[in-house]
C-alpha cells in the first residue's frame, strides 16, 4: 500500500472524503490543494501537516500563507502551483479531484514525473484520453478510477482474466432530480432544484451534470478510454436507488455487478489502497432495508447531453473536448441564471456540429478546442 499521497482539490466533495478516509489509514500527507477556500484549507493544513498547499487563487493564496506563519507548509498558487503539487518528488500517490478543464495538466505533469494516479476528474479523460493513455503507457505508471461507476466497473473486472470475454459495460445512473419529466416540465426549473440531487453530496458543477445526464455521457467517454471498449459496447441504464453502481456482462451473457451504499468513500478507499480492502467508515448495505431496486432506459431526447456525447465519441479527434468545453461553460451560465436549463444541452449539442474538430497532436491541440468550444457557447447566447 502507498504511504504519501498528494490530493489536488482537497477542499472539494471528493477530497474531503479522500482525508476522511486517510485519517483512517497510515498515509502521509504531502500536498494539499484548493481553489479558493482557504477556511478550510487551512484546517486541512494544520491536521495534516502537508509539505505544500496550493490556492489557485494568487490573492487568497498570499493570505494563507499569512494565515499559517507558524506551520513549515508552503504556499504556492496557480497552475504552477498544481504541477509542483502533482509532481512531489516523495508522493506515491496524486488523488486528481480538480473540477473541470483545470484538471488535464496537473494529471500530465504526474503521470511524466512517473507517478500512479488516483482520478476523480472526469475532464482529464473526456479531453485528452489519447494524450493521457499515451503517457500512462510510456511512464508505466497506474491509473486509477475514483468515480463510483468506473470503480465498479474496475473492481467487477478484477475476476476477468483479460478483456477477451468482456462482452459489455453497463454504467448506472441515478437520473438525477428531473428523471420521468418531459421537456414542457423542464423549461422553466430553477437552480436549487437541479442541484437537489436524490442521493449523492457533490459539488455544484457535477450535481448539475448529473440532472442534465451530462455527468454520464462524460463517464461513456471515460469508459472508453479506461477499459478500451468501444461506445457500441457500453450501455447506460436509470437505477434510482443507486445501490448497483455499475456492471459488466461476459461474452455467456452472465453479468456481475458492484453493490454498496451510496457513499463515495467506497471507491475513493479502494483507489488509494488497491489491490488490498481495509476496514472502512461506509455502513453496511442491507438488502432487506433496500427492499427493491429499479431500472430504467434513459431519455436521449430530453436530456440532450448524453447523446451528444455518444455522437462526439464516435467522430473522435477534438470532438469529446469540444462537448466538455461547451458543457463546462453552459453549466456555469445556468448557475449564474443567464440560460434555461434545456439550454444547457441545446448548446453542447450545438457545439460539436459547429466547431472545428481536429486531430490532437498535443496538449495545446485540446486546450483549443475546450476554449473555441467555451467561445461558442458565450457568443451563442450573446446573439
Amino acid at each position: 500500500m502507498i504511504s504519501t499521497i498528494s490530493i489536488l482539490g482537497s477542499t472539494g466533495s471528493i477530497g474531503t472524503q479522500a482525508l476522511d478516509v486517510i485519517s483512517k489509514l497510515n498515509i502521509k500527507v504531502i500536498a494539499l490543494t484548493a481553489h479558493s477556500n482557504i477556511k478550510l484549507l487551512e484546517q486541512q493544513i494544520r491536521k495534516f501537516n502537508p509539505q505544500l498547499a496550493v490556492v489557485f487563487d494568487e490573492k487568497k493564496a498570499k493570505q494563507l500563507c499569512d494565515n499559517i506563519k507558524d506551520t513549515n507548509t508552503k504556499v504556492l498558487s496557480g497552475m504552477e502551483g498544481l504541477i509542483e503539487a502533482a509532481t512531489q518528488e516523495d508522493c506515491d500517490l496524486v488523488l486528481n479531484a480538480l473540477v473541470g478543464m483545470v484538471g488535464l495538466k496537473p494529471t500530465l505533469s504526474a503521470i511524466k514525473a512517473k507517478k500512479d494516479v488516483a482520478l476523480a476528474n472526469k475532464e482529464t479523460l473526456v479531453a485528452g484520453g489519447s494524450l493521457v493513455m499515451d503517457a500512462v503507457k510510456r511512464n508505466c505508471v497506474k491509473l486509477y478510477p475514483v468515480d463510483s461507476e468506473h470503480s465498479a466497473i474496475f473492481q467487477c473486472l478484477q475476476g476477468a482474466p483479460d478483456n477477451k470475454s468482456l462482452k459489455k459495460i453497463i454504467l448506472t445512473a441515478s437520473g438525477g432530480p428531473f428523471f420521468g419529466k418531459t421537456k414542457k416540465e423542464l423549461r422553466n426549473v430553477t437552480k436549487a432544484q437541479a442541484l437537489n440531487h436524490p442521493n449523492w453530496s457533490m459539488g455544484a458543477k457535477i450535481t448539475i451534470d448529473s440532472a442534465t445526464m451530462m455527468n454520464k455521457g462524460l463517464e461513456i467517454i471515460e469508459a472508453y478510454w479506461l477499459f478500451n471498449v468501444p461506445v457500441e459496447n457500453i450501455d447506460v441504464v436509470i437505477h434510482r436507488e443507486s445501490i448497483i453502481h455499475s456492471l459488466i456482462m461476459y461474452n455467456d451473457n452472465s453479468v456481475i455487478a458492484q453493490l454498496g451504499v451510496p457513499d463515495m468513500r467506497i471507491p475513493i478507499q479502494y483507489a488509494i489502497t488497491y489491490p488490498n480492502r481495509f476496514k472502512s467508515p461506509v455502513k453496511e448495505l442491507d438488502l432487506a432495508d433496500v427492499g427493491m431496486m429499479t431500472f430504467a432506459k434513459p431519455d436521449e431526447k430530453t436530456f440532450r447531453c448524453l447523446s451528444a456525447c455518444k455522437k462526439a465519441l464516435k467522430i473522435g479527434k477534438t470532438a469529446p473536448a469540444i462537448v466538455n468545453g461547451a458543457n463546462e461553460a453552459a453549466n456555469q451560465l445556468f448557475r449564474d441564471d443567464k440560460i434555461t436549463f434545456l439550454q444547457i444541452g441545446e448548446l453542447v449539442e450545438k457545439s460539436v456540429e459547429n466547431v472545428k474538430i481536429v486531430e490532437p497532436k498535443t496538449l495545446d491541440d485540446v486546450l483549443k478546442a475546450d476554449l473555441l468550444a467555451r467561445e461558442f457557447v458565450i457568443n451563442s447566447i450573446n446573439m
